[in-house]
C-alpha cells in the first residue's frame, strides 16, 4: 500500500451556491481571481508539488470543466453527474482511479501564499503517526472565511474539535477507511470522526496566506492578499 501520497484529488464538483449569481452560468472553480481560474490557482499548488496523478470529480457544468481541462490530458475525471456524492462519497467514488493508501486531497475555491501548501504536507507526513494530515491557518489569518475555527492542535500537533484554526481545504488521508462507511452520500468529516476517536488526526500549520473564496465577497480580499505577496517578493 503506498505510504507517501503521489496521487491527488480536486474537488471540483460543488454547486457553488454561496457565490448567488456568479455560478449561475459557470462552475464556481472557474471564477476568476487575479485574472485567473480558481482551479488555475489550484492546480499551482499541485504542479509546484510535483504531484503527477491527478482526479477531479465533476457534476455541476462539467462540460465547461473538462473543457477548460483539456490542454492537461494526464488529468483524469470522477464522474458524478447523475449524483454528486460530497467529499467522502466522492474521493471514494475516484479510488479506482486513485488507487489505494495515502491521497493528497485538495479544495477548489481558495487562493494561497509563500510556501507550497503541498509540499508543506508532504514534509510533516508521518504514516506510523498518522491516518490524516490537514493543513490548517489560525483563525485570525484565515482571510475570507466568515465561520467558526474547525479545531485545535495540541503540541504534537494532535488535533481534537475547536475553534483555533481553520481548515484550509489541503489534506493528506489514508484513504482505507472509506470503505467501512456504508453511506453513498457523506462528507470527509465521517472519516475525520473516526481519526479523532483513535487520536490519529494531525494539523500542520501553513506558513504563508491563504483566502477562503466560497462568496463574491471574498474575491477582492484574495486579490489583495495576492497582490500583498508579490510586493514582499
Amino acid at each position: 500500500m503506498r505510504q507517501l501520497p503521489d496521487t491527488l484529488m480536486l474537488f471540483t464538483a460543488g454547486l457553488g451556491t454561496r457565490m448567488r449569481a456568479l455560478t449561475t452560468t459557470r462552475p464556481k472553480p472557474l471564477i476568476e481571481v487575479a485574472g485567473r481560474a480558481l482551479l488555475d490557482h489550484a492546480l499551482a499548488q499541485v504542479d509546484g508539488a510535483g504531484v503527477g496523478q491527478i482526479v477531479a470529480n465533476l457534476h455541476y457544468l462539467p462540460d465547461q470543466i473538462r473543457t477548460h481541462l483539456a490542454h492537461r490530458p494526464e488529468l483524469r475525471f470522477s464522474d458524478e453527474t447523475e449524483t454528486i456524492l460530497e467529499t467522502g462519497g466522492g474521493l471514494r467514488h475516484a479510488l479506482p482511479l486513485l488507487g489505494s493508501g495515502a491521497v493528497f486531497t485538495l479544495n477548489t475555491d481558495a487562493v494561497w501564499t509563500g510556501p507550497n501548501a503541498l509540499a508543506q504536507l508532504r514534509a510533516g507526513w508521518d504514516p506510523a503517526r498518522m491516518d490524516g494530515l490537514l493543513l490548517l491557518v489560525p483563525r485570525e489569518r484565515a482571510t475570507g472565511h466568515t465561520g467558526s475555527g474547525d479545531f485545535d492542535l495540541d503540541a504534537e500537533g494532535r488535533l481534537s474539535r475547536g475553534r483555533g484554526y481553520v481548515y484550509t481545504g489541503a489534506q493528506i488521508l489514508k484513504s482505507d477507511g472509506l470503505a467501512e462507511i456504508p453511506d453513498q452520500v457523506f462528507s470527509l468529516n465521517r472519516l475525520w470522526d473516526r481519526m479523532l476517536a483513535e487520536g490519529r488526526l494531525y494539523g500542520a500549520v501553513h506558513d504563508g496566506g491563504w483566502c477562503d473564496v466560497g462568496r463574491p465577497e471574498a474575491i477582492p480580499l484574495a486579490e489583495a492578499l495576492l497582490k500583498e505577496a508579490e510586493r514582499d517578493v
